[in-house]
């Protein structure tokens, strides 16, 4: 029995240590130059990068985004607001057909819309706290995939989209990239603009349906801090039992 909980434990000790080690590798980025060469990597912050990944936040997020950004223009007549009708179409008797006393009726050609559109609002409301968890959750999805760069800058003298071609051949991408800058850089835009693939935003604008819609996300260095301030866990204050035995042990 003795030997079965020491086994037992050690297992628990390995399992463990294995969970830590593949927290401690997604959360190392590789670093590149502004040329494309790599410069080993960076930890990503924990705060961000870390979040235990909720499915049903993201999705009512996404949900929510592509909801708010609907129009709800579609509209329809109905009896009460279409032209014409008037006047009886045929006879009552003698035809051989159905019954009209009217042109605007559902069932008559150019007639009115039965429980159509109308125009409406799609938006939806969501707390601040779970559109943040969502997108550390996302951030967190990224870096568990490995697919999250981190650049040191962008040495871009003049807009040119073959400097931006290279670049991202140099570091290596295949697939959608969301390039994020900490602050707009109007040359860095516009040479990036005209790639198949590839968008432009700013940290403080990073939203859920672009980190779906992008396969890669290639992040400025300084955008780390930004992204710790905009979407990080919010600090409570302490309460007065807290303090006060914080002051005791201390």
């Amino acid at each position: 029995m003795a030997e079965q909980k020491t086994a037992t434990k050690k297992t628990t000790t390995r399992k463990a240590a294995a969970a830590k080690t593949k927290e401690a590798d997604h959360l190392d980025a590789p670093l590149f130059d502004s040329a494309g060469s790599r410069q080993g990597e960076v930890r990503l912050p924990k705060l961000i990068f870390a979040e235990q990944v909720n499915t049903p936040v993201m999705h009512q997020a996404f949900v929510r985004q592509t909801n708010n950004a609907r129009q709800g223009t579609a509209s329809t007549k109905t009896r009460a607001t279409i032209s014409g009708g008037g006047a009886k179409p045929y006879r009552q008797k003698g035809t051989g057909r159905a019954r009209h006393g009217s042109t605007r009726e559902p069932s008559m050609k150019g007639g009115a819309v039965v429980l159509g559109p109308h125009p409406r609002s799609y938006a939806q409301r969501m707390p601040k706290q779970m559109r943040r968890l969502a997108l550390r959750s996302a951030l967190s999805q990224k870096a568990n995939e490995g697919r999250v760069r981190v650049i040191d800058g962008f040495a871009i003298e003049e807009p040119k989209t073959s400097v931006a071609v290279g670049l991202m051949e140099a570091i290596g991408f295949d697939d959608t990239t969301l390039v994020v800058l900490p602050a707009p850089n109007f040359v860095v835009s516009r040479s990036f603009e005209n790639l198949a693939g590839t968008k432009i935003i700013l940290a403080r604008n990073l939203n859920i349906r672009d980190l779906f819609t992008h396969t890669y996300l290639l992040l400025a260095k300084d955008c780390l801090e930004l992204l710790e301030e905009n979407f990080g866990k919010p600090t409570r204050p302490k309460g007065i039992a807290q303090e006060s035995a914080e002051k005791e042990a201390g």
